[in-house]
């Protein structure tokens, strides 16, 4: 194990209605607020007026910017900078899920800066101060309910970066199970790939000697392997629901990073594909995850023969071929396979062609994937690396 620092500062508050109480919660810190969201749904389904009776009640003052789109804008981002600025806000609450809090976090990471706020994502500059920002979430999913991490598109470069600082810690996620209920199948889907994708990105890195978080790692991962179905099937299941955002917060929080070296390759290539075609994040995480475990689990083998036994219930240990090299190929295969599959279930593609995406620009995906050095702490990914796995994907 290695040594570190747990900080997970936000105030998760989980329950039925907990949004119609955000208004207490905004108190502690402003009086005016930026009420940030993405389209229609939050009005249609009375949470945006909700939140409005609330903020009203609290003698709280607010002005509102929707249109936030999967894959979130830096064009959006400016917009908002711009509007806190001309109406003095002094506190930005993201109602949605992953794009919304990211555009959030972004806003209120510019809003206290004098030069670009896109420094923060591609120069290593770290903001000094931060607008706080409060959270309702609707749909377990990005974990940037609970984290302290923002990406953001720049639409004219296809670039898709990241931001991480510890200001950037919501203070507070409302957490209502009951927002999910009327949520599309192909988000479900996607979203709670991302949160699988959160715990891989930590248990598959080559350290070791963290047995008592790989125990965590494994069991959220089969919480989201057994719930997920359960709520495409039925989705006003208040009690899957609510797991699978204590999940989806727990995923990405920091703490079942600590102490371990964690690898990032998979989302780093995937953020590439997202940018360029705008496909959702979670649906082309199902599609590069299961190529980049092929690609790299030769590596350390014994990692993936883990996760095998442990998550996906092969009996490794009662096979009398164990120590065959062959057998263990094996189970490897036939547990990504499994994944896969697990993810096709849900209705996703799993290839690049389905997903309509083919080769033409997968050099230019590689390269900028890599241009600050080489992914990956699992394996090291070079730019051939990557642009393997993009050609094994499809």
């Amino acid at each position: 194990m290695r040594q570190f620092t747990a900080y997970t500062p936000t105030k998760i508050i989980l329950g039925a209605d907990a949004h119609r109480n955000v208004g207490a919660q905004v108190l502690e810190y402003g009086r005016k607020v930026l009420l940030v969201y993405g389209g229609q749904s939050l009005k249609s389904n009375g949470t945006y007026q909700d939140i409005v009776d609330s903020l009203e009640q609290s003698n709280l003052s607010f002005v509102e910017l929707g249109g936030v789109q999967p894959n979130p804008k830096l064009s959006l981002v400016y917009q908002g900078i711009q509007l806190c600025r001309k109406e003095k806000i002094d506190f930005i609450l993201a109602a949605g899920g992953g794009s919304v809090i990211d555009t959030a976090k972004a806003i209120a990471a510019g809003v206290c800066y004098e030069g670009d706020v896109w420094d923060f994502f591609v120069e290593g500059k770290a903001p000094k101060k931060m607008l706080p920002v409060g959270v309702i979430l609707t749909i377990p999913a990005a974990g940037s309910e609970a984290g302290c991490a923002s990406v953001i598109t720049k639409e004219d470069t296809k670039e898709k970066r990241t931001l991480v600082n510890e200001l950037a810690f919501p203070k507070f996620a409302i957490l209502n199970p009951s927002l999910c209920f009327t949520l599309p199948k192909k988000q479900i889907a996607a979203g709670g790939t991302d949160i699988f994708a959160h715990v891989m990105e930590r248990y598959f890195e080559p350290v070791g000697g963290n047995e008592f978080s790989d125990r965590l790692c494994e069991a959220t991962m089969i919480t989201v392997l057994e719930l997920l179905p359960r709520v495409m099937n039925n989705p006003r299941d208040y009690d899957a629901w609510a797991n699978l955002m204590w999940a989806g917060s727990i995923a990405h929080n920091g703490i079942l990073g600590a102490g371990r070296q964690e690898d990032w390759a998979s989302h780093n290539i995937e953020h590439e594909l997202s940018a360029e075609y705008d496909i959702a994040h979670g649906a082309g995480l199902a599609i590069i995850i299961p190529a980049w475990m092929r690609y790299v689990y030769k590596k350390h083998p014994e990692r993936f023969l883990q996760f095998a036994e442990r998550v996906f219930g092969t009996k490794t240990s009662e096979n009398t071929y164990l120590n065959s090299e062959a057998y263990k190929e094996e189970i490897i295969q036939t547990t990504i396979d499994g994944l896969e599959e697990f993810f096709r279930s849900l209705g996703q593609a799993t290839r690049l062609s389905e997903a309509g995406i083919d080769d033409s620009r997968f050099d230019i995906m590689a390269k900028r994937a890599t241009q600050k050095g080489s992914l990956g702490s699992f394996m090291k990914l070079e730019t051939e690396d990557v642009l393997n796995i993009y050609r094994m994907a499809l």
